[in-house]
């Protein structure tokens, strides 16, 4: 039987026509013997526009649900996410070549590595792409190190939490991605950072398109009052997962 590493996307009606360059993107994607990826998608809604954009392959399943955000549809995904680990892929993003077998050799190489992160650049509109100044070091990312500079660089974390590769058992025991209207990626971020140890690949991961359409982009995700919120709850919850002293793995 084979092995299956599971590709979760929430996407919505605006981000449905950038579905096509997701899946090329996984159709580019070569695993290692005995692997297979599943890609499920998870529309936040029930709406018409997005069913005509997801491709016709066996390796896809689609489902649609009551709007509640990213976070939700993500989550309740994961009821579909039979394999051993679960890579993020937003609707408008595409994964680098290679990203997939990269993870996997990380996560199966070092059972004491809860989740990988990689190398993204911001895709623009224009197909060019830019970095990021400041990515750490490659290798292992330890208990704490998210949070500690995500707090002293105004909430903002060294590595991308769209490129995030997890361990589905540990995923499900967080709870998934956080009920907030936004940052909930971020906030799973944390929460893993506080309980495992971490990997960051210096390799490009992903490509993170920027358009004016993201959620991102818009006004309420930057108003003041709702961020500090966001963050005030995103960091209690990381402290809190710290100060039980909550592990993986559980034998630790």
């Amino acid at each position: 039987m084979r092995r299956r590493i599971i590709i979760v996307t929430a996407v919505h009606g605006p981000s449905a026509p950038y579905l096509p360059d997701a899946y090329a993107s996984l159709r580019r994607q070569e695993l290692p013997e005995g692997w297979e990826w599943h890609w499920v998608v998870q529309e936040d809604g029930a709406g018409a526009e997005v069913a005509p954009h997801v491709p016709d392959d066996p390796r896809v399943t689609f489902r649609q649900g009551r709007p509640g955000g990213p976070g939700v549809a993500r989550t309740i995904a994961l009821a579909q996410a039979e394999g051993e680990y679960v890579k993020v892929l937003d609707a408008d993003d595409q994964l680098a070549p290679g990203a997939l077998a990269r993870d996997l050799a990380v996560l199966e190489g070092d059972r004491g590595i809860g989740w990988a992160t990689s190398r993204v650049l911001d895709l623009l509109p224009d197909g060019s792409t830019v970095g990021f100044e400041g990515d750490p070091a490659p290798g292992p990312i330890e208990r704490g190190a998210v949070l500690d500079f995500w707090k002293a660089h105004d909430y903002l974390a060294p590595v991308h939490p769209a490129s995030l590769c997890v361990r589905r058992d540990l995923l499900l025991a967080l709870g998934g991605w956080m009920a907030l209207p936004a940052s909930e990626d971020t906030g799973l971020l944390l929460a893993l950072n506080a309980t495992s140890r971490g990997w960051f690949s210096s390799e490009v991961g992903l490509l993170y398109r920027k358009w004016p359409g993201q959620a991102t982009s818009q006004a309420p995700h930057t108003d003041a009052a709702e961020r500090a919120a966001r963050m005030a709850v995103v960091e209690a919850r990381a402290r809190q997962l710290a100060r039980f002293e909550w592990r993986f793995p559980a034998n630790e």
